[in-house]
């Protein structure tokens, strides 16, 4: 399970992962395979750190007068307190992970393993310490990494100014490069202007020198570099290494200094490029952009600014605009374990579903960067880095602080003292252990550890929004540890819109709330809706109208579970002992099926394809198309057909096998499809299997319908002649309603079977007469089942004019009399009555239209409208008065 933060509360994201993980478990357990679906969370250095010190801002106090011990105490607190919030959500959504087992990223053995990674991929040389340029989070005082930095379209402001040539040092020649800038704050840190090496119209500034402006006169060289726009803004770009990573490589390229303007806390400094302190010192870096842009114009240094869209790198914990920054940190070398992870999805050892995916993951991998893994936060893991106490340019990396001492003195003295690194390892590169690591690696790996049994695991599920901050590091991490990829399938589902497709936000007020949602509609068609408008990478799209739509389809499965309850009371014990299904879970057998009503044939057999149907499609990852037969069935086929077909199976003496082996094929159908809905839906389906017979204690545990050892027995003659059957009915009802025939009047009916086996489909239709008078609403009295092998010129003796003739295929027709769908009397009133309603109307558009100042004074498109009106409603007469006459004839 991908550990939730602790500081989470449960939305759809969480609701679709579970839902969908939760379908597989449960699936592959009824399949009586050993699973195990490992739930925990995740620390969340970041997020949880954040909220922390906001709560504790409120009773003014703060982590850095507090301490660290003190304040690492403080968040354990919190987390003692409201860190299990999101677990008990997620067990409301019915995960039925092994809870025995839950983790939490920062428990002992969880951090042993971090601890022991770190040590592992340093002893290799793959973990270096050095200065590049970060994606700094000013507020969180902590670097972040790229894949946590959010893009969003925004309107900015792209600011034009002078960089004025130096002839001889002032700057007061005249001439100048006009450059724009979105960050007129970063001049003060400009170390060159740069222009495109074939762009004519500065070719002859190339290798001369411009005054930095408001610099107390520092000069910067003027470059070439093909990286420039030459149609973005002036085609001439000031370059400020230390504060933007395209600037950083173009000074790396050039050799040029980089000059650091800001602090931590993302105020100016300049200490470090001018003579004497400025007032730009200890500025916002904001209102340093107003300030400086001023001084600037009042220097006449300023041409114009145009508003511009601009993509802003926002933090996705803080919401803050990120500062790029060079820092000191820790990096892994991704290069080797990125090599390796191509290879594995390469050679097919991990597939992904869907697979437009894999070349998103070469893309990402061939083009990776290395992995800036610390953080300048309190809550995590502490990087396992000891430094001399006074001498932080010399450090050890150990595993304990006792071990880091003995390699300390061992390497640098007798007498040296050490202290750890201040800074915690990134959230992700836990998280990029949990597939082992949970599992017990590094210290429980023999052959009966739980490592050994469920290690490499068989698919993950999850979002591809993480596809690359989790899912590529955990293949990475793998491979580097145990020499295995974490698991053989990727399943990547999508990000939850609404209706419309939008994403949700606050701000739109479009957001679904799964706990809300589920207090009004329930789990289970929470659940449903978003299995029934998933497939795999699309996003999904959800609304309340989506919702209400499942717990239309909850409602359905409980009003039949009600109605198979009551149709079972009445019978012996003995009698329901044999209803229930064996705790094998065999189904029905071939001669069994051979021997019952045609309908309960039909039925048992459509149940049997659906099973194979369902069943296929789960082991493909196709929940959609899943949830969609499921439901076809039960709504389509079961409830709308069968259940009132077992509504003519009455239980007496002479009838009594027919009720028994309808009874029979209620239970049998209902628990099976129980079976088959109960990952999907297990709240409902659990409530509903206990209240028929059965064995076993819980649903959840029961064999899932299917035969291992082949496909379900079918009886194919049976669907055919059901289907016609069917078909028959369909045609009568829809012939009814044509007719604005009463919905409780009966009718009558001439079905006539053609062809070679007419006699077969004759005798079916006789065998579920019944069945045909309940579902078209047949007077029984006057029902006619003909084989026209019998009677060959049945339908060349009638009357066609009495009889309304239905073509329902080749092998079967439907004779209704039309004297039976209409009470005569009253049909001659009500159409007598339209035909003087539509005179009296017709005779007043007449008068309308012969009165010639009307139609010479009214606007032609009304007159028209008139006369349309008019034509209508006399060919409506027409249409009646032959009505009648057929009746009266």
């Amino acid at each position: 399970m991908p550990p939730p933060n602790i500081t989470g509360r449960l939305h759809v994201g969480h609701a679709v992962f579970v839902t969908l993980q939760d379908i597989l478990t449960r699936f592959h357990r009824m399949k009586g395979k050993t699973t195990l679906w490992l739930p925990g969370t995740d620390h969340a250095g970041i997020a949880t750190q954040l909220l922390v010190e906001k709560a504790m801002a409120k009773e003014g106090l703060n982590r850095s007068t507090m301490g660290r011990e003190e304040f690492v105490k403080r968040v354990w607190k919190w987390k003692e307190e409201n860190g299990s919030q999101i677990t008990h959500q997620l067990r409301r959504l019915g995960a039925s992970a092994d809870w025995s087992r839950e983790k939490f990223t920062l428990d002992d053995n969880l951090s042993e393993a971090v601890t022991e990674a770190f040590v592992r991929l340093y002893e290799k040389g793959l973990v270096y310490k050095g200065d590049y340029m970060v994606n700094w989070s000013p507020s969180l005082q902590t670097a972040v990494s790229d894949l946590e930095v959010e893009y969003t379209e925004e309107e900015g402001t792209l600011y034009y100014f002078k960089y004025m040539l130096s002839e001889d040092g002032s700057g007061t020649s005249g001439q100048y490069i006009p450059v724009s800038t979105t960050r007129p704050e970063t001049i003060l840190g400009d170390t060159a202007v740069c222009v495109h090496p074939e762009d004519d119209r500065y070719a002859a500034f190339v290798g001369r020198r411009v005054i930095v402006p408001m610099s107390g006169g520092r000069s910067v060289p003027v470059i070439a570099d093909d990286y420039v726009d030459r149609e973005f803004g002036t085609g001439a770009l000031k370059i400020t290494p230390a504060h933007d990573p395209n600037d950083y490589a173009i000074g790396k390229r050039h050799s040029l200094p980089s000059i650091s303007i800001m602090n931590k806390d993302a105020t100016i400094k300049t200490e470090y490029i001018l003579d004497s302190p400025s007032k730009y010192d200890g500025m916002d870096r904001f209102k340093c952009r107003e300030v400086l842009w001023e001084d600037m114009k009042a220097a006449g240094l300023t041409l114009k600014t145009e508003k511009v869209a601009q993509r802003i790198p926002r933090s996705q914990r803080g919401g803050e605009i990120i500062e790029p920054m060079i820092s000191e940190q820790w990096f892994v070398n991704m290069e080797t374990m990125a090599k390796r992870a191509i290879s594995a999805a390469h050679c097919k050892d991990i597939v992904f579903v869907p697979e437009r995916f894999e070349k998103d993951w070469y893309k990402w991998l061939e083009n990776i960067r290395d992995w800036c893994v610390s953080r300048q936060l309190w809550w995590g893991h502490r990087i396992p880095v000891y430094y001399l106490s006074n001498d932080r340019s010399k450090w050890v990396v150990a595993r304990t602080y006792e071990e880091a001492l003995d390699m300390a003195r061992e390497k640098f003295g007798p007498e040296v003292e050490i202290v750890q690194d201040d800074d915690v390892l990134d959230t992700w590169f836990s998280s990029g252990l949990w597939p082992f690591s949970t599992l017990g690696w590094p210290h429980n790996t023999g052959c009966n550890s739980d490592l050994m049994k469920f290690y490499p695991t068989s698919v993950l599920e999850t979002g591809y929004d993480i596809l690359f901050f989790w899912v590529a590091r955990m293949v990475m991490m793998g491979l580097e540890f145990t020499d295995r990829v974490p698991f053989h399938t990727v399943y990547l589902h999508g990000i939850v819109r609404d209706g419309e497709g939008r994403k949700m936000s606050k701000t739109t007020g479009n957001v679904v709330d799964p706990i809300d949602t589920m207090d009004m509609y329930g789990c289970d068609a929470l659940r449903y809706s978003l299995v029934v408008g998933s497939s795999p990478g699309q996003d999904v799209l959800l609304d309340a109208d989506r919702v209400k739509i499942s717990r239309n389809f909850v409602n359905k499965l409980w009003n039949a579970g009600k109605y198979i309850d009551n149709s079972l009371q009445g019978l012996s014990p003995h009698e329901m002992d044999g209803l229930a299904i064996e705790a094998t879970g065999l189904p029905m057998s071939e001669a069994e099926l051979a021997s019952i009503p045609l309908a309960e044939r039909y039925i048992i057999s459509r149940c049997h394809e659906v099973v194979h149907a369902v069943t296929v499609s789960l082991e493909k990852y196709q929940f959609a198309e899943c949830g969609k037969i499921i439901q076809e069935f039960l709504w389509d086929e079961f409830a709308d057909w069968y259940i009132e077909i077992s509504k003519t199976r009455n239980h007496s003496e002479e009838s009594r096998c027919s009720y028994l082996a309808s009874r029979r094929a209620l239970v049998y159908v209902w628990d099976r499809c129980l079976r088959l809905t109960h990952p999907f839906m297990p709240f409902i389906t659990e409530t509903l299997w206990q209240c028929i017979p059965h064995n076993g204690d819980t649903l959840m545990l029961s064999p899932w319908p299917d035969k291992c050892d082949g496909k379900l027995p079918v009886d194919e003659l049976a669907i055919v002649l059901f289907s016609e059957i069917k078909a028959a009915v369909k045609s009568i009802r829809n012939t009814r309603s044509e007719h604005n025939v009463e919905p409780k009047k009966r009718i009558g009916a001439r079905i006539v079977l053609k062809g070679a086996e007419s006699h077969i489909y004759a005798e079916a239709f006789r065998a579920e007469k019944k069945s045909i008078e309940l579902l078209a609403k047949i007077d029984s009295s006057d029902l006619e089942i003909i084989d026209s092998s019998d009677c060959a010129d049945y339908l060349d003796r009638i009357d066609s004019k009495q009889y309304v003739r239905i073509v329902v295929s080749q092998l079967c027709e439907v004779l209704i009399p039309v004297a039976t769908m209409v009470d005569r009397e009253k049909e001659i009133s009500r159409i007598q009555a339209q035909i003087e309603k539509l005179q009296g109307s017709i005779c007043a558009l007449q008068q309308r239209l012969s009165n010639e100042g009307f139609v010479r004074n009214a606007k032609p498109d009304v007159v028209n409208k008139f006369r349309v009106n008019l034509i209508e409603q006399e060919e409506q007469l027409s249409v009646l008065k032959s009505s009648l006459s057929d009746i009266l004839s």
